[in-house]
């Protein structure tokens, strides 16, 4: 084998040798870098001083507008409308006409109803008559009587002395029986006066009632507003026919508008509390119509396994408000003592806020009895704690990590 041919196969295995030399040289030489000890991130927090406080809570609560005395106007009778005066939404005054049946479907009825009534008082006259004349008549039938029976003794006497016939015996006995059935009859007729005229006085009250009955259809027929109020609904329209008790108009007065609202059956003691003892708590609307004032009327008959239906009526009249509007209304509820009024972002799941404890948090679980709205209008939340002392530094900066022993510190402000 020659030179050149051992060269080509040796060189290389050399330059991997060197290159191998010189990469185990670079790494042995490397400098060794010194590491860092680690370092505990410190959470920059805000936070308030806790002051122990005697404060009125409220709640928020979402309320339903609702009428109780809605009136629904009905038609006395079948008939057709004849006019139709206002349209839904419509604010009307007491005694104002809203709507009109023809009078034509109930003159009629009111035209029979007093010659009905005619008829019985004629009647009642004419029994009148006749029983003045059965007085007169029943004397004189007792008179006849007498004499009839004069009349057969007579003759019984004159046939014992037989000085009379037997003809005209029996002709005396048979004229005292026809006068005995003539004097039963009229006594009869004298005796079923009183039964007669109950009677006609019964009709009397009857027709006097139908006839009653038809002037106020009549009246009826005209739809006048009983009081100042709003037009709810209007479901006829001129020239339709009606049914008797279908539905004309509704209407409801603007000053008897109440809100219902759910309570929390968490808060159903203290405000019963309050309310036995005529101190009912009162509720504002949230929002632009915080002037609003409502009282707690009632509470529901029933509740809840969740709560029971509150009822408030509006202070003060507001056409603003119309049934089936949903609200959102603040309730203050009862003054409490002991309570301290955090910001929302301080609590954690409704019943856990931190405090700084020798620069670490610290977890305190709390009671939220309700919320707080100072003068600055911005909400806060009141709790209680026994373990919160005046002067603890309340975290109000929510952590996405918040936990007991997390290293925090106060920001500058």
């Amino acid at each position: 084998m020659s030179m050149r041919k051992v060269l080509k196969i040796i060189l290389p295995f050399v330059a991997l040798g060197i290159a191998a030399v010189v990469m185990y040289n670079l790494i042995t030489s490397k400098p060794e870098r010194k590491q860092q000890p680690l370092k505990e991130k410190v959470w920059q927090v805000d936070v308030i001083s806790a002051s122990r406080q005697s404060l009125s809570p409220s709640i928020s609560l979402y309320g339903r507008v609702e009428s109780p005395e809605i009136l629904q106007a009905a038609a006395p009778g079948a008939g057709i409308v004849d006019d139709v005066m206002i349209r839904v939404g419509d604010a009307v005054k007491t005694g104002a006409t809203l709507v009109t049946l023809d009078r034509r479907d109930f003159e009629s009825l009111l035209l029979q109803a007093e010659a009905e009534l005619k008829d019985i008082d004629s009647q009642h006259e004419e029994l009148q008559i006749r029983y003045k004349s059965n007085l007169v008549s029943l004397k004189t039938e007792q008179e006849l009587f007498r004499l009839a029976e004069q009349e057969v003794e007579r003759m019984r006497k004159l046939k014992n002395q037989n000085l009379g016939a037997d003809s005209a015996l029996s002709d005396a006995r048979s004229e005292l029986a026809r006068q005995q059935l003539s004097l039963h009859s009229r006594q009869l007729e004298v005796e079923s006066y009183p039964a007669k005229l109950q009677k006609l006085e019964a009709q009397q009250i009857k027709y006097r009632a139908r006839l009653d009955d038809a002037r106020r259809m009549i009246e009826r027929s005209q739809v006048i507003a009983p009081f100042n109020g709003i037009i709810s609904s209007v479901p006829v329209s001129k020239g339709d026919r009606v049914a008797i008790g279908q539905t004309l108009v509704s209407l409801y007065p603007v000053d008897s508008l109440e809100i219902r609202a759910h309570i929390p059956a968490a808060y159903i003691a203290a405000i019963q509390s309050a309310i036995n003892q005529d101190k009912a708590p009162q509720a504002r609307l949230a929002g632009n119509d915080e002037s609003l004032l409502l009282n707690l009327k009632r509470l529901a008959g029933e509740a809840e396994a969740t709560g029971i239906d509150a009822y408030f009526q509006v202070a003060t009249s507001s056409r603003q408000l119309r049934p089936g509007v949903l609200l959102s209304l603040n309730l203050s509820l009862p003054q409490q003592s002991d309570v301290f009024a955090v910001p929302f972002q301080a609590i954690y799941g409704n019943s856990r806020i931190y405090r700084i404890n020798d620069g670490r948090l610290e977890g305190i679980d709390v009671k939220t009895v309700g919320q707080y709205y100072p003068s600055s209008d911005r909400a806060l939340l009141l709790v209680q704690s026994e373990l919160i002392s005046d002067g603890d530094k309340i975290v109000v900066t929510h952590l996405p990590n918040a936990v007991s022993g997390l290293k925090v510190k106060t920001q500058k402000r």
